[in-house]
């Protein structure tokens, strides 16, 4: 017997129960949520070589499997999807969508993804176009992204003929470790795009988390000047997206998010979005053999692939044009100004990052 998972997509027929491993306590409620009426049990470290044969277990992200785990258990992977919250999941932001995964996890280009096997081998109908192009068409209106967040404001230079942006991701991300076959780091990145494109103007944005201090800064991120003209920081990603001429990264959502504003996009590493004939590919996927329309992408990666529940508890699962319009109302209601609060609730991360860093 299973059990779905989603009303929005019912890609995912999970187990009737499951075992989940290396999640905090404060996701399992979280996880609870997402997987609705399956029963989940939580293990401890050690345990998964008890697990019975046929089983399944629920790891998060690109979690290490558990030592002395049979072969014969499944693996299912469970990740933030891309339209999350407002605000950042280092900040311990509630999510509003995530994402389960039973072949691998999407930014893991080493082997096929659930989202990978939709994109190359769905079939798109005109129904689920109309709606991927009123539901990206939505998003672009309202400036919406994954995290949302940002409160400054950026001016295109008024004499800068083509601006490229460069989006900056926290270095020590699986999607970097999994989906970056070539370059590894931002300034490699950089330096890179300065090398190919001498005379744009080169804006370079650090992620969020960086800027937060709440994950580190990457190697040699303070000389980034001299590999880009500017350095934009608490800037909303919607925000500078339509004033910029081209995209260039190496795994970051921020491609995905350009290409839903028609931006072109250059990838120096192999994100899930990258090989489908929308983005210029430095290392191409040869996995990935189908040419998709942008709509089709939109489907793919937002309706069929996610899994998004409402912030009313009592509600549960919803579809992503209903969480479309909770991020938009939730986004309307939270104030530009970190309440104090959140900032004692991030001065204490902080701090228990660099006890548990000075411990490693």
């Amino acid at each position: 017997m299973t059990h779905s998972a989603s009303v929005a997509g019912g890609i995912r027929a999970l187990p009737a129960s499951v075992f989940a491993y290396g999640f905090s306590f404060r996701k399992r409620a979280i996880v609870r949520r997402f997987i609705g009426n399956v029963t989940v049990r939580f293990i401890r470290a050690g345990h998964a070589k008890y697990l019975p044969s046929g089983s399944a277990l629920l790891l998060w992200g690109s979690h290490p499997l558990p030592a002395g785990l049979t072969s014969d258990v499944q693996v299912i992977r469970m990740e933030d999807g891309f339209l999350r919250s407002v605000g950042l999941g280092a900040d311990l932001i509630h999510p509003v969508s995530w994402v389960i995964d039973q072949r691998g996890i999407y930014y893991d280009a080493t082997q096929p993804s659930d989202l990978e096997y939709l994109l190359q081998t769905s079939e798109f109908t005109d129904e689920l176009l109309e709606r991927a192009y009123s539901l990206r068409r939505r998003i672009v209106e309202n400036g919406l992204t994954k995290y949302n967040v940002g409160s400054g404001n950026w001016q295109r230079p008024s004499l800068a003929k083509r601006v490229i942006l460069v989006p900056g991701q926290v270095e020590t991300d699986a999607s970097i470790q999994f989906g970056a076959p070539g370059i590894v780091s931002n300034m490699g990145l950089l330096q890179a795009v300065r090398a190919a494109n001498p005379d744009a103007y080169v804006v370079y944005k650090p992620h969020p988390d960086v800027v937060a201090g709440l994950r580190a800064k990457g190697q040699g991120e303070r000389t980034a000047r001299q590999w880009c003209d500017e350095v934009v920081m608490d800037i909303a990603m919607g925000e500078i997206l339509p004033a910029v001429d081209e995209v260039h990264v190496l795994t970051s959502l921020a491609g995905f998010e350009a290409l839903l504003r028609d931006k072109p996009v250059t990838c120096y590493g192999q994100p899930f979005y990258a090989g489908w004939g929308l983005t210029k590919d430095v290392i191409p996927v040869a996995r990935r053999t189908r040419h998709l329309s942008l709509h089709a992408l939109v489907a793919g990666t937002l309706i069929l692939y996610p899994i998004y529940i409402s912030r009313s508890v009592a509600s549960g699962f919803t579809t992503p044009e209903q969480a479309l319009d909770e991020l938009l109302a939730w986004r309307a209601a939270t104030p530009k100004r970190m309440p104090w609060w959140r900032k004692v609730l991030r001065m204490g991360l902080l701090l228990a990052l660099r006890i548990v860093g000075s411990k490693r």
